[in-house]
């Protein structure tokens, strides 16, 4: 069992899609604004400012910056509770740590409706660290950064750690760490299969994903 996990957490552990489209779109209707954008789960993953100014289309950075409030006002009271968690995540979560293997969490999203989820959930326990850009002042540049961040706190073994997640951000933090990468398909993003990596198509097939890669001769370049 790999030693350490590292996860993306919207779309490869929760579908928070609905929370945070129905917040989009309370908030641009409160600010007289119509999606520049389809409100659609492909949107979902990088940072909240980034996808503000796609969804709003605003070049006004005082306005996005009241939208960008707005919305973690909306989000941190409403939105969050309509998370679900996808298939098969609580019992191969339990069945990964009961392995001993050490979980943590590597999001964009804020800290603070992050642990509201995760403590609505059940999930929380699991995790060794949950890790944002915004646990840090200033905040993290990237998830790369964050992923970096963790794997020296904890002095984490890169030859026998993984990334999991669904996006090409998280392709390209395990990359850019030396991690290998598995992309849950079944989320958000359209993170190509790099050679190399391994294609998740249900969650709960992951711990015996992660068993067979240590039979494996190339088991985390």
């Amino acid at each position: 069992m790999a030693t350490d996990i590292l996860f993306d957490l919207d779309g490869t552990l929760i579908d928070s899609s609905p929370g945070i489209l129905a917040s989009f779109g309370r908030v641009l209707a409160a600010h007289g604004l119509q999606p520049a954008v389809p409100l659609e789960a492909s949107l979902i993953g990088p940072p909240l400012a980034t996808t503000l100014r796609q969804v709003s289309g605003t070049h006004d950075e005082a306005l996005l910056a009241r939208l960008v409030e707005a919305f973690k006002q909306d989000y941190d009271t409403a939105g969050y509770r309509s998370t679900e968690v996808f298939p098969g995540v609580a019992a191969g979560l339990a069945q990964l740590a009961a392995a001993g293997a050490h979980l943590f969490i590597v999001t964009n999203k804020r800290m603070a409706p992050t642990r509201k989820i995760l403590d609505a959930l059940g999930l929380a326990r699991h995790f060794a660290g949950i890790h944002t850009r915004d646990e840090t002042e200033p905040m993290a540049p990237s998830k790369a950064a964050v992923t970096q961040r963790v794997l020296e706190r904890y002095g984490i073994d890169r030859g026998r750690a993984c990334f999991v997640g669904d996006s090409d951000e998280d392709a390209a933090a395990a990359r850019e760490n030396g991690l290998y990468f598995i992309h849950a398909a079944y989320g958000y993003g359209a993170a190509g299969i790099k050679a190399g990596s391994l294609r998740l198509d249900r969650f709960e097939d992951l711990p015996g994903l992660i068993e067979g890669l240590e039979d494996s001769l190339d088991y985390f370049p």
